[in-house]
């Protein structure tokens, strides 16, 4: 049998190539050098990220080792940031409260229940709303939605006025029912919004299953669907808290007692008209932050899903 020839010169050269092993391997895809221009920008980026790191660490450091200096070292004019002689007795005046002026528990108590039924009360609210708002149309379901995003564009300082007269009727002026009332309300809007994007992306086919399986609505939503939103709970249920716990303005307006203040409206009494008390001011902001880095380091796993989820879906 004879041999098929190649039909041209050049299909015989590369034969002849293949068979003595000399054929070229293919071209590597060319690796460009890195410039001194991207080395210098690199260099740069990292530099301002540094910086500003350092702009943002620096007060909290000074607060921390602050807390850790007696008033005369914290006045010096030298300014120095680590405490020449640390002492813990900001946080033994500050806990033990020898001159009865800055009942500390008190206002942790009032904060913390003002925050707690402030959590409570606005998942509560936003939970069933978020669920009308998603699954149901009704009239004027396009108006609700754009009365909470109206309310949303409005500063705080614009209601102070209002409420103050409000409350003043009612007869809630200086008792701790007015700031969870004007905190849950306020904290509303966003709360349905947040809660109604995590209910959009839940299937509507399983509240039909529900349905088949003998659940009324309300089963439907308390049994199936709300299980389904955890890390959107959290994240709601974490802004309502930390909005209560923060808040300063209306607490500072509404709350006139010096045992019934809150945890922000009482560390102002450490600044007088004259002078600050720099060292229990410093030790009892760091306490102020405990039960808010607990409570986030408790919910983390739930609020990184849930601002993801949250802002993706709708």
């Amino acid at each position: 049998m004879s041999q098929s020839r190649p039909e041209s010169a050049t299909d015989a050269k590369t034969l002849a190539k293949q068979v003595t092993g000399e054929l070229a391997l293919p071209e590597q895809p060319y690796a460009p050098k890195r410039s001194t221009r991207s080395i210098v920008g690199s260099v740069a980026t990292h530099a301002v990220l540094i910086i500003t790191s350092i702009v943002l660490v620096f007060p909290i450091l000074w607060i921390v080792f602050s807390s850790f200096k007696s008033n005369a070292e914290i006045q010096n004019t030298t300014i120095e940031l680590f405490p020449s002689q640390p002492t813990l007795q900001n946080y033994v005046n500050i806990l033990t409260d020898p001159t009865h002026q800055y009942p500390f528990w008190s206002w942790a108590g009032n904060s913390f229940g003002v925050a707690f039924a402030t959590m409570i009360i606005g998942v509560s609210i936003a939970l069933p709303a978020a669920y009308a708002l998603s699954r149901f149309e009704f009239l004027g379901k396009q108006g609700v939605l754009l009365s909470f995003l109206i309310t949303q564009m409005f500063p705080g300082a614009l209601l102070l006025v209002p409420l103050y007269r409000l409350f003043t009727d009612l007869g809630l002026l200086g008792h701790p029912y007015a700031l969870v009332i004007a905190y849950a309300t306020t904290s509303l809007p966003f709360s349905v919004y947040m809660m109604k994007n995590f209910f959009d992306a839940v299937p509507k086919e399983l509240d039909q299953a529900g349905l088949v399986d003998g659940l009324g609505p309300f089963g439907v939503f308390w049994r199936i669907i709300t299980p389904l939103t955890i890390p959107g709970i959290a994240v709601v249920a974490f802004f309502n808290f930390m909005n209560a716990w923060n808040e300063f303005m209306l607490a500072r307006a509404f709350l006139t007692d010096n045992t019934s203040l809150t945890l922000p409206v009482g560390l102002q009494s450490f600044v007088f008209a004259f002078g600050v008390d720099w060292g229990r001011l410093t030790a009892a902001s760091l306490l102020v932050t405990i039960p808010v880095f607990i409570l986030f380091v408790w919910a983390q796993r739930y609020l990184i899903t849930g601002l993801t989820g949250g802002s993706v879906k709708g």
